[in-house]
């Protein structure tokens, strides 16, 4: 089959390719602005990329044109399509299909499917949930949001056949007690995907996640996004009750037992096992540090995991992962080994360099909620690296309201609440239609607004000292402030 995926750059649709290049089928495609990192690893696998989204694309004749939800009917102020392609398409009455969808028909078909949803997390938990799976010898397919560092690609297929590795086959008892009988041997291959709650297409308002059919699905946390498509917090708990509504009876739903809004989602109607984590009472419980911490299943410690990461956040990540692993029959024990050697993801609090003791870190965190985890468990980390008597060390946060809620202002408010935790922040706030200055008054001259990268660099070059953590946090590129940091600091 031949597949021209349009909006083929973005992260799940060129790993939507990349998959569809290692079944064998012949692949193509286009987007805007071909970028990379995607458009350099679609590029080494062969993968033919076309600027723009021109409508002689038709002559290629692919049997089915696969596409992004980028793509849309809007029109450009002279009233000329912005997308010729796509209305070529709907002339000519080729065939077409979504994303998501061209992913349930093709691979995840006949796989037992382990999906992880959530505002925040998303990312790194289906990392930790595909390498604990990897580790026990399972030999999952995946498909993430980003590069786990412990596989270096976004995507792969995987095993042709479940597979159990010794490890995990001769202790089961003993390492996960009586839980191990609630467990479900893999029967069918693996698959372990990011399922995110974004429209699926222009002609298919449902979330991604709701064509997965997962047997296994993480409910990792639940809060008010995505407000250019949802009109509030009840209409996304709306969206994960069809998911729900998707995992059989003898599936699990692995749901964060702290989060009144996954409480209304099971509340709305469960047909399938539950297991919670987070929370005093739950099932999954963690003791301890975030970076060294016992796994409790009700009084009885059955994992301690002992890993590089710090923060609640991943912390509550970790037991999500856990959960979900015991379900396809990993032992807790044999999942907090994994983590142990877990290597986190790209741009997940990924150390870029560090020039005269100044430190430049780049994370993805764009929520409001995510940029205080983020900058929290920084400042954990740090302060528990500095010796008694030493200076504490500052944190810069440097960071872009970039996501489309951002943007429209709907969380402008909850930035200094954020931001608690920073000793200084700078905001690049180019092309928001709201008072960056106004929203982030109440830090006083603890922040500072840029309206370009330029005015950026030269507001945070002006206040980092040496022993200061410049963490920059955006869900774009943003306009490679890294490493002009990094050069300017060299300078």
């Amino acid at each position: 089959m031949h597949i021209h995926i349009l909006g083929i750059c973005g992260t799940f649709m060129g790993g939507v390719a990349a998959l569809a290049r290692e079944a064998g089928h012949k692949v193509t495609g286009c987007d805007a602005g071909v970028y990379p990192p995607m458009s350099d690893q679609l590029r080494a696998l062969g993968i033919e990329l076309i600027e723009g989204f021109s409508a002689d694309q038709m002559s290629l004749k692919p049997d089915m044109y696969v596409i992004g939800n980028v793509v849309s009917r809007a029109r450009l102020p002279d009233g000329t399509p912005k997308f010729p392609l796509m209305e070529a398409i709907l002339d000519a009455g080729a065939p077409y299909t979504s994303g998501p969808q061209w992913l349930a028909e093709h691979v995840l078909q006949g796989r037992h499917v382990l999906a992880v949803a959530g505002t925040h997390g998303k990312t790194t938990t289906t990392s930790m949930l595909a390498w604990i799976l990897e580790h026990a010898g399972l030999q999952p397919g995946f498909l993430v949001g980003g590069v786990p560092l412990n596989f270096g690609v976004s995507a792969r297929l995987g095993g042709g056949a479940a597979v159990r590795s010794a490890q995990v086959k001769e202790e089961p008892a003993q390492r996960a007690g009586d839980t191990e009988r609630n467990a479900q041997p893999p029967h069918l291959p693996l698959f372990v995907i990011e399922a995110d709650e974004y429209d699926t297409a222009f002609f298919d308002k449902r979330s991604k996640f709701v064509h997965y059919r997962p047997r296994t699905a993480v409910l990792n946390n639940l809060e008010f996004d995505h407000a250019d498509i949802f009109d509030n917090l009840a209409a996304i708990e709306r969206q994960f009750h069809h998911l729900v509504r998707t995992v059989p009876a003898n599936g699990r739903v692995v749901v964060n037992g702290l989060e009144e809004s996954l409480t209304r989602v099971l509340h709305q109607g469960c047909w399938s096992e539950v297991r919670s984590f987070g929370s005093a009472v739950s099932d999954f419980v963690a003791e301890g540090d975030a970076s060294d911490f016992a796994v409790l299943q009700g009084v009885r410690e059955v994992a301690r995991v002992t890993w590089g990461l710090s923060g609640v956040h991943n912390q509550l990540n970790a037991l999500a992962a856990i959960a979900a692993a015991e379900h396809v029959g990993v032992p807790p024990a044999v999942a907090a080994e994994a983590l142990g050697q877990f290597q986190n993801v790209k741009r997940r609090m990924e150390v870029r360099g560090s020039v005269r003791s100044i430190t430049v870190v780049d994370d993805f965190a764009h929520h409001p909620t995510a940029i205080r985890t983020t900058v929290d468990g920084l400042r954990k980390q740090l302060d528990q690296a500095t010796p008694d008597g030493a200076a504490r060390q500052r944190i810069l946060a440097v960071f872009e309201p970039r996501s489309n809620t951002m943007k429209l202002g709907a969380m402008k408010a909850q930035l200094p609440w954020s931001l608690e935790n920073a000793d200084l922040a700078f905001c690049h706030a180019a092309g928001l239609g709201w008072d960056a200055a106004e929203a982030l008054a109440p830090m006083g001259s603890r922040a500072q607004v840029a309206h370009s990268i330029d005015d950026l660099l030269t507001q945070v070059l002006a206040h980092a000292r040496e022993g200061d953590t410049l963490l920059c946090m955006s869900n774009g590129g943003f306009g490679n402030v890294h490493q002009r940091l990094l050069d300017a600091l060299a300078a």
